[in-house]
């Protein structure tokens, strides 16, 4: 398990990681979908860091594909993919804030 310091540095880069991908999704003009998909995949492998989190692993195997397969040509995502990837990093987020001390997600002190 990691110290409470290294916790919060790979929370603080999935927040970013979120944040992203909500900025992204609430494009109305020239959506992004893939890049959505992509920073869901991002925040969640950052959540899911540490090995003591392997029984959440089922909850990344969703949005895991969006980490290469979407981000080259051949395979697209669209609008509806992305909003199911920001649901499924609302849970994994959700669960993330039930599992770790409050003062871990405070990044707005730094």
């Amino acid at each position: 398990m990691l110290n409470p310091d290294e916790i919060r540095e790979w929370i603080k880069k999935a927040e970013n990681d979120f944040d992203g991908a909500l900025y992204l999704s609430r494009r109305r003009k020239k959506p992004l979908p893939d890049l959505v998909c992509f920073h869901c995949q991002q925040s969640a492998e950052k959540y899911l860091y540490d090995p003591d989190l392997e029984l959440y692993l089922d909850l990344f195997e969703y949005i895991n594909p969006y980490s290469v397969q979407f981000r080259y040509p051949g395979d697209e995502v669209d609008i509806s993919e992305a909003k199911n990837a920001i649901k499924q990093i609302k849970k994994i987020r959700k669960i993330m804030r039930m599992k770790f001390p409050a003062y871990l997600f405070d990044i707005e002190a730094d």
